[in-house]
C-alpha cells in the first residue's frame, strides 16, 4: 500500500505539472496576426488578359500581412517585358492594403493597389506610329506608375471587383479614371481538385481602341501544397500586328530594336491580347 502511494505520488508530481502545461496552452489565445508568402512560376503572365512578358515565363512572389481585424497589405512581384509599356523596367511590384470581411457566405473587400516599375522611363510624348504602337497621338511619359481603389463583393465562390484608376492609367497621359470590372468564381470539387473562371472588362479613358473584354477558364490540382493549373485565356483587344492593321493599341514589341528614319523599328511584334494557354505552378506557404 506504501509503495503505491509513494508511486501515485511521484507520477502525480510530473504528471499533474504536464497537464496543467497542455490547458495552459490549449487556453491561449490565437494571435491576430498572420504573416503568409507566396510563390509561383507560370508560363506566360497575363495581366487582365493582356500578356505582360512577350509569351515568356513569369518567376512571381509576393508576401501578406492580415489582422483578425479585417486590415491587411502586402507586396507582390513579377518579370515582366519593358516592350509591354515599361520602357527601362523588366521588373513590376505591386503595393496594396485595404479592410475586408466575412459574414456567413458573404464577403467585403476595400482597398488601394499602387503598381511601380523600378527604372521605367518612357521618355517624352511620342507621335503617333504604327511602329511604336501608339494609336491615340499621345502616350506613355516619364515614369510608368498606376494607382487604383477597388471595392469587390462576394458570395460563396463566385466575387465582383471594381478597380478605378486615381492616375494616368500605366503612365499613360489623359486617362485617368480608367476602370476595369472583374466578375470572377472558384469552385472547389474535393480531392485537391478545383475549377475557376473568369471575365473582365476595361474602359481604357480617352485611348482609341484600349477598351476591351477579357475572359478566363481553368482547372487546378493541390498536390502537397503545391498547386499545378491549367488556364485558357483571351480577349477581344486591338492587337493584329499585320501591316494593314490600324490603331491596334495591343500590339506589342518585344522591346528592343533599332532607329530607322528617326522611328524606332522592333525587332518582332505580337499581339498581346490573343488566347493562350497558361501552365503555372504555385505554393502559399
Amino acid at each position: 500500500m506504501r509503495k503505491t502511494l509513494i508511486a501515485a505520488a511521484f507520477t502525480s508530481a510530473f504528471v499533474v505539472p504536464q497537464l496543467a502545461q497542455a490547458q495552459a496552452a490549449a487556453a491561449a489565445p490565437a494571435s491576430p496576426h498572420t504573416l503568409t508568402g507566396n510563390l509561383g512560376l507560370f508560363s506566360s503572365y497575363r495581366f487582365r488578359g493582356i500578356d505582360q512578358t512577350f509569351g515568356k515565363p513569369a518567376l512571381q512572389g509576393g508576401i501578406d500581412y492580415s489582422h483578425a481585424s479585417g486590415f491587411y497589405a502586402g507586396n507582390w512581384n513579377s518579370n515582366v517585358n519593358q516592350g509591354a509599356g515599361f520602357p527601362g523596367s523588366n521588373l513590376e511590384m505591386d503595393f496594396y492594403g485595404g479592410w475586408k470581411k466575412t459574414w456567413g457566405d458573404w464577403g467585403l473587400d476595400i482597398g488601394a493597389i499602387y503598381y511601380y516599375y523600378p527604372g521605367s522611363n518612357a521618355g517624352p510624348t511620342i507621335p503617333f506610329s504604327p511602329a511604336n504602337n501608339n494609336p491615340g497621338g499621345t502616350v506613355l511619359s516619364g515614369k510608368v506608375d498606376n494607382t487604383e481603389v477597388y471595392i469587390g463583393g462576394s458570395w460563396r465562390f463566385i466575387s465582383l471587383k471594381y478597380n478605378h484608376a486615381t492616375s494616368d492609367y500605366f503612365g499613360t497621359p489623359g486617362t485617368k479614371n480608367s476602370h476595369y470590372l472583374d466578375l470572377s468564381a472558384n469552385y472547389d470539387l474535393g480531392g485537391g481538385w478545383g475549377v475557376n473562371g473568369h471575365v473582365g472588362k476595361l474602359k481604357f479613358k480617352n485611348m482609341i481602341n484600349g477598351d476591351y473584354t477579357d475572359y478566363k477558364i481553368g482547372v487546378t490540382k493541390d498536390i502537397g501544397g503545391w498547386v499545378f493549373g491549367l488556364s485558357a485565356i483571351g480577349t477581344n483587344a486591338k492587337g493584329d500586328c499585320s501591316p494593314t492593321a490600324v490603331a491596334q493599341f495591343y500590339c506589342f514589341s518585344n522591346g528592343s530594336g533599332s532607329i530607322v528614319a528617326g522611328a524606332f523599328v522592333p525587332d518582332k511584334l505580337k499581339d498581346a491580347g490573343r488566347s493562350t494557354l497558361v501552365l503555372s505552378v504555385s505554393k502559399t506557404f
